[in-house]
């Protein structure tokens, strides 16, 4: 199944990099805003890990607020995305998050993760690994989808299992199938807690913009989330 994750953001890659900033308003004014929100401004002397990083939007962001970055993706093709747009400012690599990570121990500040860890059907080694490198106190900051949101929309047999799931993805002229792993909200909830301390848990709102040009999706969002964030600190022993 991994090889199919990777394969299906291969294909997705020049989407992402060509029009996922501006035409997915899921991303431009809901997720994003909403993540955003809780990194410092001032991310001088700040040593971050994008942890799935796609084209390298977040990576971009996070550079101009000073932070010292390091990208890592599974697809090639992504990682590929993420160096044609930041060029020789961070480091950029394929990486397994299921895998030991290629980190020194408390390396980092700050781990964020856009909605990449409902990729993964095992968060445990991926937790374990984001503990081990992240310094104490470090942020934890990942966002997946909503599993209400996965329940209604997806026809899960079984809220309560981890249960994989297939949808169909139509960016830049490519149709894609694209496979995932459904979580409970106690699962997600309690893996987390296994190895650190929670600070926040966020149901985002679209934005007004999202409002003005989506005013139908903006209403389902107000009543139906999507994605769940979740803001946590290494400081549990």
């Amino acid at each position: 199944m991994k090889s199919k994750i990777k394969q299906s953001f291969d294909q997705l890659s020049y989407a992402y990099e060509q029009e996922v900033d501006k035409v997915s308003l899921y991303n431009s004014q809901y997720e994003r805003p909403a993540m955003l929100k809780q990194v410092p401004e001032d991310l001088t002397g700040k040593s971050v890990l994008d942890a799935g990083c796609a084209a390298g939007w977040y990576t971009e962001q996070l550079v101009k607020r000073g932070g010292r970055l390091t990208a890592v993706d599974l697809s090639p093709k992504m990682v590929a995305a993420t160096k044609r747009r930041m060029g020789e400012t961070i480091q950029a690599y394929c990486v397994d998050l299921e895998e030991v990570l290629p980190c020194t121990d408390n390396s980092y500040d700050i781990i964020v993760s856009s909605l990449t860890l409902h990729y993964l059907k095992d968060w445990h080694k991926t937790f374990v690994e984001f503990k081990r490198i992240l310094k104490p106190s470090g942020l934890l900051l990942f966002s997946v989808h909503h599993p209400q949101m996965k329940f209604l929309l997806d026809h899960m047999t079984n809220y309560f299992k981890v249960e994989l799931m297939k949808d169909k993805w139509k960016k830049a002229g490519v149709s894609v199938d694209v496979y995932s792993y459904s979580r409970p909200m106690q699962s997600i909830l309690n893996d987390t807690l296994s190895y650190f301390s929670l600070e926040q848990v966020i149901e985002p709102q679209p934005t007004r913009k999202f409002k003005e040009q989506n005013p139908t999706g903006y209403e389902t969002l107000m009543k139906q989330p999507h994605f769940l964030i979740v803001k946590a600190r290494n400081d549990k022993r």
